[in-house]
């Protein structure tokens, strides 16, 4: 089993979701998040002839999933091809991050490893 962690803009993550059904992947877990990256932080008008002020944390979702390692490379390419903004992507897209999961425990029925998923 893997967990695969999505950083990924907020206003993909239906897209993200829609897919990652589309994949197989019977649940995942949304965490609304602010961070910063490549792409660093953005200049937001304060208005009220404040001006400019530049925020170096953005809004983001994570996107937790923990699927059977069968399925990996198919969730993969669903959050990629469906987090990327245009043909080629952009900064700020997101980055995916990959861990190993020793096992899961279903706390209803006590099942154990890919049957608790």
């Amino acid at each position: 089993m893997i967990k695969i962690e999505a950083i990924v803009r907020p206003e993909r993550v239906n897209l993200v979701v829609d897919a990652l059904a589309d994949a197989g992947c019977a649940g995942y877990h949304l965490f609304n998040i602010h961070g910063a990256g490549r792409q660093g932080g953005v200049e937001v008008f304060t208005g009220r002839g404040a001006g400019t002020a530049t925020r170096s944390a953005l809004p983001k979702t994570l996107i937790t999933v923990v699927v059977s390692d069968s399925k990996k490379e198919s969730v993969i390419e669903a959050i990629t091809s469906s987090a990327r903004t245009g043909e080629e992507g952009a900064i700020g897209d997101g980055k995916i991050f990959i861990t190993e999961i020793a096992d899961a425990i279903r706390v209803r029925t006590g099942e154990r490893g890919e049957d608790a998923l």
